[in-house]
């Protein structure tokens, strides 16, 4: 029977060879239509009947083996979620920008507010208004890049302070992460160096003191290194701070610097307005590629700067 033979047919090739030998131009059906003028009524529409149902039946076998077929398609292209996954090259962020996401991270949980300025300065803000007129010996300290038109790569982000405090006025708590240029070089020190200032000025009443400073790098130099860290202080000189002091943190077995600071002096407050009878505080600053390489175990501050992307991929950062 041609309709248990359509139903048992297992390939698409199969089934079209049987339905062209049935409806195609000398087929069987094709045949008994062009011959139904010579039937009568009953016997055209039992033909209709037959043809319509053959057709159908044609139709949904067809469906049925192209959707066995597709099964079988879509079994070979079949995505294992078990198999490890091809390795990406991803960019990933530098260890000093890392180091300074965490540090204005920890900042701003103590209060602290960012800041920011130019890096070509003027005379009165990287100098001057700091404490450190034109015939100060202070000046000789900082190996400085003079511009033709009398400003300066700024040396310090001291600078920063002095635009926050001159803008804000006072109570004023504010730090400032930017790049810096010295005329330095070595294993240590880099021409352009990024350093860290912060800044907390307030009325006399609150009695804002060293403890206070010393309290507050505290606080930041355990969460940024993850750990409790010691600290001692040393007393010190610059020219915009007085007491001046060096805060050094004990790292193994030995003490290595960790920031210079002080409390403001009453000439750098004057100097922006803020009358020293009424407010105090302190002001601290340290070299921010400097404190990035004890984080990461560095020995020498020109790994950051040299490009070698192997040392970066295979830094752990």
């Amino acid at each position: 029977m041609l309709k248990e033979k359509i139903k048992n047919i297992e390939s698409l090739e199969e089934l079209q060879e049987l339905y062209t030998s049935v409806f195609g131009k000398n087929g069987t059906m094709t045949v008994r239509l062009k011959d139904m003028k010579n039937l009568n009524n009953d016997e055209r529409a039992e033909l209709n009947r037959e043809n319509t149902e053959l057709r159908e039946l044609f139709k949904s076998r067809q469906d049925e083996l192209e959707l066995v077929a597709m099964n079988a398609s879509l079994a070979k292209q079949k995505l294992d979620v078990t198999l490890d996954g091809e390795p990406e090259n991803r960019g990933t962020l530098h260890p000093v920008t890392q180091s300074f996401k965490e540090a204005v991270a920890i900042f701003e949980s103590m209060g602290y507010t960012l800041w920011t300025g130019p890096e070509i300065e003027d005379d009165w803000h990287n100098f001057t208004a700091l404490n450190t007129p034109a015939h100060h010996p202070a000046r000789d300290m900082q190996d400085t890049f003079f511009l033709e038109n009398g400003n300066v790569m700024r040396t310090q982000t001291s600078a920063i302070q002095i635009r926050a405090m001159e803008k804000l006025g006072a109570p004023i708590k504010i730090f400032a992460i930017g790049n810096c240029y010295r005329k330095e070089l070595d294993a240590t020190h880099s021409a352009m160096f990024d350093q860290l200032e912060g800044l907390y000025v307030d009325k006399v009443e609150k009695n804002i003191n060293l403890s206070d400073l010393l309290g507050t790098m505290r606080v930041f130099a355990s969460k940024f290194f993850g750990r409790d860290v010691d600290l001692r202080i040393r007393p010190s000189y610059f020219p915009f701070t007085d007491p001046s002091i060096e805060i050094d943190m004990k790292w193994g077995d030995r003490w290595l610097e960790l920031l210079c600071g002080g409390m403001v002096h009453p000439n750098v407050l004057r100097n922006c307005g803020i009358d020293p009878e009424k407010y105090q505080g302190f002001a601290f600053g340290f070299g921010w590629d400097r404190l990035a390489m004890l984080k990461y175990g560095l020995n020498d501050i020109r790994a950051f700067t040299d490009g070698d992307i192997r040392w970066l991929k295979n830094s752990g950062f």
